[in-house]
């Protein structure tokens, strides 16, 4: 017995979180992209809850059906925090931290992509679309594809892709490729994702490089007065610098610290206060609680090396923060810091660019972060060199107030006006309906 859903999107996550016993939506583009298609094809999300060993039933959101996946405390162990977060993603990132390889985790990886599989095929309707999110569910496709060959298939992948060589460390390499060759489309960030990925794979798998990007609409102008007094509550510096990402070894805070650091010991700056947003992530993990360790080091060293009795040169928060009063800081700041080791895209940095349509503002932007590519204009650097990140600093600081740099924060701001969230999605979409159509037709 099928479903009725024509649409459905599967990822690690339901758009929900539950907070003080009550569901609310969780903030991100990804929901507000879908979230019209899904309510225009009777549209499904199949995801986790959050919550361990939760018994629930599917229910609706904003006119949506969101299908609960239940795991147990071993599956949230083994699959989430071990084998997705402890083996792909440090892979998937170059290696900035050692993978682990435990078999364990492999077994369970698979026993909770077949959970999710298995609830994909039970709501699908005949011949719906199935958008797979994310490398936690890199099995998914293959899966689905024996369940359900009638599906039509994508499959996106938000981080990168690792070079082959690094890829073929995996012991399980080829299960996880078995897997992705159950999709009609694959997609990737990055062009170069999407060449590392071919370099491996047999040439009958469809790809494409389609970048994500953000609702800009919902980073509209800050009015003035706000931006006034939360300078004013910061000392009313010259430069407001802002950093805001999850406490993940791979974001390059430490970096930036050491760098605005550096630059206050050589006084190369004056006047100058930085705010770290850092939201708490995978707090259980080791690497991520010596970098937690590692960053409140510096923040407690530079402020006692440079800050002065309440007005601290760092102002760190460790803490989720709303996108109403983060729009109010993106505003606020002269200077976005993104300087991760690795990203697939960076949203944050488009977030900032959207918050800024006047030309005001400037962005310090990692070469490495896949947001580069669209926003290359932006002040680029080398995260993995100080010297290199002070230098942007120093540009984007210099050029303050100048047209040049106006003129280029105004086209880094059409530039993700134009390339928004939804058109994104219709993109893939539109992509993954033609692959399947001239699929149906060869075989035909």
């Amino acid at each position: 017995m099928v479903g009725d859903n024509s649409f459905v999107v599967v990822a690690n996550r339901l758009p929900v979180d539950l907070v003080y016993g009550q569901w609310v939506p969780s903030p991100g583009g990804l929901v507000a992209a879908l979230e019209p298609v899904l309510q225009a094809h009777h549209g499904c999300w199949v995801g986790w809850p959050g919550v361990v060993d939760a018994a629930m039933e599917p229910f609706h959101d904003r006119n949506v059906l969101l299908h609960p996946v239940p795991l147990d405390q071993q599956d949230y162990e083994q699959f989430y925090e071990g084998f997705s977060n402890a083996t792909l993603w440090p892979l998937f990132h170059d290696l900035i931290v050692p993978p682990v390889y435990d078999q364990s985790w492999w077994e369970t990886y698979r026993s909770v992509n077949e959970k999710f599989a298995t609830e994909v095929a039970a709501v699908a309707a005949d011949n719906a679309t199935v958008w797979v999110q994310d490398y936690q569910l890199l099995l998914v496709p293959g899966l689905l594809r024996e369940m359900r060959p009638d599906l039509t298939i994508g499959f996106f992948l938000h981080i990168p892709f690792p070079s082959p060589d690094l890829f073929r460390q995996l012991p399980w390499r080829a299960e996880l490729i078995a897997g992705l060759h159950g999709a009609d489309l694959v997609g990737f960030q990055r062009s170069r994702d999407e060449e590392n990925f071919r370099a491996i794979v047999d040439a009958d798998i469809t790809t494409g490089t389609f970048p994500i990007s953000i609702d800009p609409s919902t980073f509209g102008p800050v009015e003035q007065e706000i931006v006034a007094k939360l300078r004013e509550q910061l000392g009313s510096p010259h430069t407001v610098l802002l950093g805001v990402d999850r406490l993940d070894y791979t974001k390059g805070i430490l970096q930036r610290l050491t760098a605005l650091e550096e630059l206050y010991d050589e006084g190369q700056v004056h006047d100058v206060t930085f705010i770290q947003i850092a939201t708490p992530s995978r707090e259980r993990i080791d690497h991520y609680q010596q970098t937690r360790s590692a960053v409140e080091e510096a923040v407690g060293r530079i402020n006692g090396r440079f800050g002065e009795i309440g007005r601290p040169v760092v102002h760190y928060y460790h803490r989720q923060m709303q996108k109403a009063q983060l729009r109010n800081y993106y505003a606020a700041a002269d200077i976005m810091l993104v300087t991760p080791f690795k990203d697939g895209m960076n949203l944050v940095a488009k977030e900032y660019v959207a918050c800024h349509p006047e030309g005001n503002g400037a962005l310090v932007l990692s070469e490495f972060a896949g947001a580069a590519v669209e926003l290359h204009k932006a002040h680029l650097c080398n995260p993995f060199d100080t010297e290199s990140i002070k230098s942007a600093i120093l540009d984007a600081i210099s050029a303050q107030g100048s047209e040049a740099a106006r003129t280029t924060m105004q086209e880094l701001n059409q530039q993700v006006n134009d390339f928004t969230v939804a058109r994104w999605a219709e993109t893939f979409l539109n992509e993954l309906n033609a692959t399947r159509s001239r699929a149906g037709k060869e075989n035909a």
